[in-house]
C-alpha cells in the first residue's frame, strides 16, 4: 500500500471511513463490518476513521471490537463535539471541560489508551477555538492523544488553531461533486504543512452510479434528509454520473474507482476515506490507489464536475450553519 503524509503522520494513501457500519445508511451487519476492517488492515490500509457522534458511540464500540488484538496495525482517527440530540437535530460543544470528558468516553468505548488522531468534529461558534484546541493540546501532553485536527473548519479558524498547537490534518467533505475545498482550504493546508482527509469521496454513494432515485434509499436512510438526494436534484445529478460512467469505461475502472483516483491526483497530502461496510467494495476502492489517469480523463472530469454544478446543498439547512466556521 502506498502511503501519504498528514503533517508528520505517515498513513496509507487511502483510509477507511466506518460511519456506515452502524445504523445510518441502510441496515448494518456487524460481522461483515468487522471483517471489512480486518481485511482493510490486511491490505495495508492503516487509517481507520470513526466518531463519537456515529450512532451515539456505537460506531466507536464496533471499531474497538474490530481492532482488539490488531491495534498496532491501525492509525485510529475519531472525533468529538458534534452531538446528535435525542429528539432530532444537532448541537456542538467545544468547551475545554467537555473536550476532556469526550476523550475519556471515546477511549473507553474504543478500548484503547491513546487516540492517534483526534478531531473537533464541528466548530463551536460560542467557544474560542484557542480554548478548545488548548484543551486538546493538554490531551497530547497527557498521552491520551497523539495528533489533533479540525473537521469542517474555515480558514481563519484553522490558522488560529494551528498557532495554539500544530494541526496534523483538516477533514471536510471533498469529492467531484463537492469541490469547495479547492478555493481556500487546500492551498492553506499546503502552506501550513497540514494534511487533508477527504470524507464522502464518492458523494455519499451517489458517484458509484447505484442511486438513480430516492426509492434506491431505505426508509431510514439518513441521506433522505440531504437536499442532493431529493428526487428533483437526483434527476439533475444523474446526468453528471452518466459522464463519470462513460469516462470510467474508457479508463477500464468503476465510477467509484475513478472518483477516488481523481481525488488522489489533486494533492499529494489528500487522503480519501471512502466509507463502506462490505469487503467487496473495500477491495474495489483500494485498487484506485494504483491507477494512473490519462490527462484527458482528468480534464474531462474537471470540466464536467466544475465547482457549483451539483444540484442541491450538501447538508440540510440547519447543518449548513455549522460548516466552515
Amino acid at each position: 500500500m502506498k502511503t501519504r503524509k498528514l503533517g508528520s503522520l505517515n498513513v496509507s494513501a487511502i483510509g477507511l471511513g466506518c460511519m456506515t457500519m452502524t445504523q445510518i445508511y441502510g441496515e448494518p451487519n456487524e460481522a461483515e463490518a468487522i471483517a471489512t476492517i480486518h481485511r482493510a488492515l490486511e491490505l495495508g490500509v492503516t487509517l481507520i476513521d470513526t466518531a463519537d457522534a456515529y450512532n451515539a458511540g456505537a460506531n466507536e464500540e464496533l471499531v474497538g471490537r474490530a481492532l482488539k488484538g490488531r491495534r498496532d496495525k491501525a492509525i485510529l482517527s475519531t472525533k468529538f463535539g458534534n452531538i446528535r440530540l435525542p429528539g432530532g437535530g444537532n448541537a456542538v460543544d467545544g468547551r475545554p471541560e467537555y473536550v476532556q470528558q469526550a476523550c475519556e468516553a471515546s477511549l473507553a468505548r474504543l478500548g484503547i489508551d491513546t487516540i492517534d488522531l483526534y478531531f473537533v468534529h464541528r466548530i463551536d461558534g460560542d467557544e474560542p477555538i484557542e480554548d478548545t484546541v488548548g484543551a486538546m493540546s493538554k490531551l497530547v501532553d497527557q498521552g491520551k492523544v497523539r495528533h489533533i485536527g479540525l473537521s469542517e473548519a474555515g480558514p481563519a479558524t484553522i490558522r488560529r488553531a494551528h498557532k495554539v498547537h500544530p494541526l496534523t490534518a483538516v477533514q471536510t467533505e471533498y469529492s467531484l461533486w463537492s469541490r469547495d475545498p479547492e478555493a481556500e482550504l487546500l492551498p492553506l493546508c499546503e502552506e501550513l504543512g497540514v494534511g487533508y482527509i477527504a470524507y464522502s469521496p464518492m458523494g455519499r454513494g451517489f458517484l458509484t452510479g447505484a442511486i438513480e432515485s430516492v426509492d434506491s434509499l431505505g426508509e431510514k436512510d439518513r441521506r433522505r434528509e440531504h437536499p442532493r438526494f431529493k428526487q428533483e436534484n437526483i434527476a439533475k445529478n444523474t446526468a453528471l454520473v452518466a459522464m463519470l460512467k462513460r469516462l470510467a469505461g474508457q479508463e477500464n475502472c468503476t465510477p467509484a474507482q475513478l472518483a477516488i483516483a481523481w481525488l488522489l491526483s489533486r494533492r499529494d497530502f489528500v487522503v480519501p476515506i471512502p466509507g463502506t461496510k462490505q469487503r467487496r467494495w473495500l477491495e474495489e476502492n483500494i485498487h484506485a490507489v494504483d491507477m494512473s489517469l490519462a490527462p484527458g480523463a482528468l480534464s474531462a472530469l474537471d470540466e464536467a464536475f466544475r465547482p457549483g454544478v451539483t444540484a442541491g446543498t450538501r447538508y440540510p439547512e440547519g447543518q449548513l450553519k455549522r460548516l466552515g466556521i
